[in-house]
């Protein structure tokens, strides 16, 4: 019977993708149809109503619509510019210096909004114009913004390891948010010697203005409140006057004060338009999180799982051999499916395979956000990829020629965070928090 549930699961979920239902819809229908063909169809009705519902009783969960509404209060809030002009101020001579900035950029904004379409459109749209104006290839400039735009994924607060945590059954939300700072960190330094070595050669270095001290510390001083937030955020955490779920809270209350009182770029009657947004972008993750609960019952009483766990660890018992199958599959799933649903469908297939053969969760859970964060700039559905281009300009097939040396870099940068635990583990362990 296991066998044959797990078919119908699957023939029929990937089915209904291919037929361009949404991912929630495709998840419940394809759970609750194998439920009412393998047990009593009133019973199926009854527990998929009930996992639907329980799935998204959680009070770690109540972080994720407060974290879109900061992103959303921050995306609007006019911070992209002054981030821009903190990294100009340190990297102006270096060769390349604009697109290094871009990079700066898209990790400073990304890690506080905790979108990379958000970063690709608020930080593109500042960079690109000023690449052009300077010389640069415009399918560089475009390749280096879309290529670090998800870096923020990794960089805390991010949604993405609120969502695996749930996944995983408990991994703790604060290790997760400090085992995402040096991959994340990794991946923009690593982005930043392509883009380096690539300027050098062609030349690209700008001419500016001397800096004077007033301009200096104003820069410094305007960028400030905006960076405050990480600080307030992963200090309150670590120092325990809050747990990552209250932390979303007092995001939004300082992305409120901060875009409204202080840099004065939301208009009060901007508000209702902000809010409607960030409730239309919960109720899409809370709906797929709902519906993975009842895809993960489905999972426990057909034994997929531990069928895929028997199956790889008979494929090879080598430590290495399975990760990188693990890392190809989930760089394959990245392309055409979102953060959300991806973690919460094969982190439960995934994580038994990993702890058996010694992974610790949290590195896998870095490992898998990274990995689906790349999905998200890799063809056929990449949508930081499509955002980027759109926001330059140009066309996906322009763009991707001068990606190519970029997702060398990137990958070269999950297989370190994929073999070398200490990349995601060393600085939770620093902090006593592994």
């Amino acid at each position: 019977m296991e066998l044959q549930a797990a078919l119908v699961l699957v023939i029929l979920f990937f089915f209904l993708l291919a037929m361009s239902v949404p991912v929630s819809f495709s998840i419940i229908t394809s759970a609750l149809v194998t439920i009412i063909m393998f047990l009593n169809p009133r019973f199926g009705m009854f527990i998929s109503a009930q996992k639907l519902v329980s799935g998204i009783d959680s009070f770690t969960l109540l972080a994720v619509p407060f974290f879109i509404l900061a992103g959303q209060l921050m995306s609007s809030g006019g911070i992209a510019r002054r981030l821009i002009n903190l990294a100009m101020l340190f990297l102006g001579k270096v060769p390349g210096s604009l697109a290094l900035t871009n990079i700066a950029g898209n990790a400073m904004f990304g890690s506080l909004s905790g979108s990379g379409i958000a970063a690709a459109t608020a930080i593109g749209g500042v960079m690109n114009p000023l690449e052009k104006e300077s010389g640069y290839d415009e399918g560089f400039s475009a390749a280096t913004n879309i290529a670090t735009a998800p870096v923020g994924q990794l960089i805390p607060p991010t949604n993405a390891f609120i969502v695996y945590s749930a996944a995983s059954g408990g991994a703790s939300v604060a290790t997760l948010f400090m085992a995402g700072w040096i991959p994340g960190l990794l991946w923009a330094f690593a982005c930043m010697v392509v883009a380096f070595l690539y300027a050098k050669k062609k030349g690209y270095v700008i001419k500016r203005d001397k800096l004077t001290g007033k301009i200096i510390l104003k820069t410094i001083w305007d960028a400030i409140p905006s960076l405050l937030l990480i600080v307030i955020i992963i200090g309150g955490i670590l120092s325990g006057y809050f747990t990552p779920t209250e932390a979303s809270g007092v995001a939004v209350i300082y992305a409120f004060i901060l875009s409204v009182f202080v840099y004065k770029s939301i208009k009060v009657s901007e508000i209702k338009d902000i809010l409607v947004n960030a409730a239309v972008m919960t109720t899409i993750v809370m709906l797929i999180i709902g519906a993975s609960s009842v895809l993960s019952f489905v999972l426990s009483f057909t034994g997929l799982p531990q069928a895929i766990s028997s199956l790889m660890l008979g494929i090879s018992d080598n430590k290495i051999v399975i990760l990188l199958l693990i890392n190809v599959i989930l760089l394959i799933v990245g392309t055409f499916m979102d953060m959300a649903p991806a973690l919460l469908i094969f982190t439960p297939i995934f994580l038994p395979v990993v702890t058996s053969i010694g992974m610790d969760p949290i590195q896998f859970g870095v490992m898998m956000v990274m990995n689906l964060s790349i999905g998200t700039i890799t063809p056929p559905v990449g949508s930081v990829l499509f955002v980027g281009c759109s926001v330059a300009k140009l066309k996906v097939e322009d763009v991707m020629r001068r990606l190519i040396p970029y997702f060398v870099a990137i990958v070269a940068a999950l297989l370190f965070v994929t073999f070398v635990p200490a990349f995601s583990t060393w600085l939770p362990g620093v902090l006593g928090l592994m």
